[in-house]
């Protein structure tokens, strides 16, 4: 691996996102400080956001909206910052992490269907967050675990139509899944386990997870029967699963300071 690769993948995966600062900083926290008291100090916070070419005012102004959201606390030792999740976004991260973090898998064949008793029962927004995606009006699946309004009909799902699975996809954001393959698949073939430092592997953990993050977590977790075979979403998270276990996350301390 040249100088020159590792730049550019950097380089292409910051452009893909569009990255707001705050919400690379949450991608960040979650993957590296998410533990009970783990902290990340200020000088190797900058120095990560250095990397991922983020103006130090920009980190100022990403950390004091993070702090005014209830996002992180910031305590000074001496002359040095730490960083850290509050408790209620430690909870939230974690939950995030339950889906960003799994293994992949294709045999998930349990499902269930929710038929609302009108269209004004619940929204169609309020059932993503559900875990459900939108059939028809009033009409909903979703994974057996996902929550239904207590006035919703529900039944298990049985065999899946070929229809079935071609009418839920287009909701399971298709070209965003293929804009970010090319890029994975170019980080599995062009930059070799140990070829990173720690900042570095800071840094690609960082972009792979929040372009990953970005897209996974504003769909519902539909199981992959609901799903067609070539659903682009499931090729994303092999690739994303290889890569966070090549480059494992790097200890703080480890990652020199700024």
């Amino acid at each position: 691996m040249t100088p020159d690769t590792f730049e550019q993948t950097k380089k292409a995966l910051i452009a893909l996102g569009g990255q707001r600062v705050w919400s690379l900083m949450v991608t960040l926290f979650g993957d590296l400080a998410q533990s009970e008291r783990s902290t990340i100090d200020g000088p190797i916070l900058s120095a990560i956001m250095a990397e991922v070419e983020v103006k130090p005012e920009a980190v100022r102004v990403a950390l004091h909206r993070l702090r005014n959201d209830g996002w992180i606390t910031s305590q000074k030792y001496g002359r040095t910052r730490r960083h850290a999740l509050t408790p209620s976004s430690r909870a939230e991260s974690r939950q995030a992490s339950a889906r960003i973090y799994a293994s992949p898998t294709r045999t998930d064949t349990q499902w269930q269907l929710a038929i609302m008793e009108d269209t004004a029962s619940a929204t169609r927004e309020n059932m993503i967050e559900r875990g459900f995606a939108q059939l028809a009006p009033r009409i909903y699946l979703g994974h057996p675990a996902a929550k239904a309004p207590k006035n919703a009909l529900t039944l298990n799902g049985g065999p899946v139509p070929q229809w079935l699975r071609q009418q839920i996809a287009p909701q399971m954001l298709i070209a965003e899944y293929n804009a970010l393959i090319p890029l994975l698949r170019n980080v599995e073939k062009q930059i070799p386990a140990g070829s990173l430092d720690n900042l570095q592997t800071a840094v690609l953990r960082c972009l792979i997870v929040h372009n990953w993050r970005r897209i996974l977590l504003r769909h519902p977790a539909l199981p992959r029967v609901l799903l067609p075979d070539d659903w682009p979403g499931y090729t994303c998270h092999v690739l994303v699963d290889r890569l966070l276990a090549r480059f494992p996350r790097p200890s703080l301390i480890t990652i020199p300071p700024a």
